[in-house]
């Protein structure tokens, strides 16, 4: 059996939707030189101190937006100057950002927007335990209008009117959600000891060197790294390079995020791979540990025919994953120099190239040397 499209009106629908574009856009333009100047206009003394008058230009947003689904909203053409937004109370702002900073809140949220739940049914589904917990948290998302309730105890919903803007909260949220693991690193870099044990004379940066090869160590045993260098730098910093397939570079789905950076910047994700642990550390030092531990790292990836490379600063990355070149070659090479508020020490030839021979003797296959 087949169904018929009515082609006619589905014109006439899109015919409308171009319009009501089209309206939208016109107000925007028309609305920006004249509010902007209401606005300018009616700046108070309050807003001058001490004679001196604040550069309030901070720019403008300008936004609209429409949410199809479930609770559908829609805005209209709407702007915001940037000052009026940095002259919120803050004190109500961190009451809101409080009423969604819950896991389990966030959790409620997140599920009532799929659908109406009833309690029982959020109980369930996000194992809470019991009811006494959802009321804990259904009651403080009750009172700040981000959740409502049938009647007679029926099934929670979120308003419809809130829905568009927690989307867009979240979507910002999206852009600044790698700022996490950069929170991570600097509590890595606040807690040294965990990591390397307490030292009041300096900590030894070979630890951090070990664990760097023991990356291309792994590359080897899979299979696939047959030479492992290391050049010693007179700025105090050093290279590993190996010759294995190479970080995939390649971002993530929905994300600009390659694996390159999230193996340098993820602590808790690739923690497994820490196996390098120091002799009085509770932690073991993985790569995004190496990363926070370092002043600077610049990481190089060999691999699809070109060279990458992007440069990272106390383990917050400087650039993006950047085209250099092109090669026929695969690897990846990292250079790194520690800390000098927190390594004393330089690293030590000596003891480098000791490692590099136990290495050679534990894996045969492998050639690893130390280059001038």
């Amino acid at each position: 059996m087949t169904t018929s499209r009515d082609y006619g009106t589905e014109l006439d629908l899109l015919t409308k939707e171009m319009h009501e574009l089209k309206q939208m856009l016109s107000q925007v333009i028309n609305a920006r030189p004249s509010q902007k100047h209401s606005q300018t206009a009616s700046l108070s003394q309050d807003q001058l101190t001490d004679g001196i008058e604040h550069d309030l230009d901070l720019g403008t947003i300008f936004y609209s937006g429409q949410y199809r689904g479930h609770n559908g909203f829609r805005w209209d053409p709407r702007q915001q100057e940037v000052h009026h937004l940095l002259g919120l109370d803050t004190d109500k702002v961190a009451k809101i950002l409080a009423a969604l900073g819950n896991k389990q809140r966030l959790d409620i949220l997140f599920a009532v927007l799929q659908e109406p739940l009833s309690g029982s049914e959020i109980v369930e589904r996000l194992n809470l335990g019991t009811t006494g917990q959802l009321y804990h948290h259904t009651k403080a998302l009750l009172g700040a209008d981000l959740l409502v309730q049938e009647e007679r105890g029926g099934k929670y919903s979120l308003p419809a009117h809130r829905t568009l803007p927690l989307l867009l909260l979240l979507t910002a949220i999206t852009d600044l959600h790698d700022t996490s693991h950069y929170i991570e690193l600097t509590e890595a870099r606040n807690n040294v000891e965990a990591y390397l044990g307490e030292n009041n004379e300096g900590y030894d940066p070979h630890y951090l060197l070990w664990a760097v090869i023991d990356n291309s160590l792994f590359e080897h045993q899979a299979g696939y790294c047959t030479e492992l260098n290391i050049v010693l730098h007179s700025d105090t910093s050093i290279t590993v390079s190996d010759n294995g397939r190479g970080i995939p570079i390649q971002a993530f789905p929905q994300s600009k995020k390659t694996p390159v950076q999230a193996v340098l910047t993820e602590l808790g994700h690739y923690n497994k791979s820490a196996s390098v642990v120091a002799s009085d550390g509770l932690k073991g030092i993985n790569m995004p540990v190496v990363n926070a531990l370092s002043e600077q790292l610049s990481v190089e990836v060999r691999r699809e025919g070109k060279v990458f490379r992007q440069d990272f600063k106390h383990g917050i990355p400087q650039s993006e994953l950047l085209v250099l070149g092109m090669t026929k070659e695969t690897g990846t090479s990292i250079t790194f120099k520690p800390n000098p508020d927190i390594f004393k020490y330089h690293f030590d030839k000596a003891a480098i190239i000791d490692r590099l021979a136990e290495i050679q003797l534990k894996f045969p296959n492998l050639k690893a040397e130390m280059l001038e």
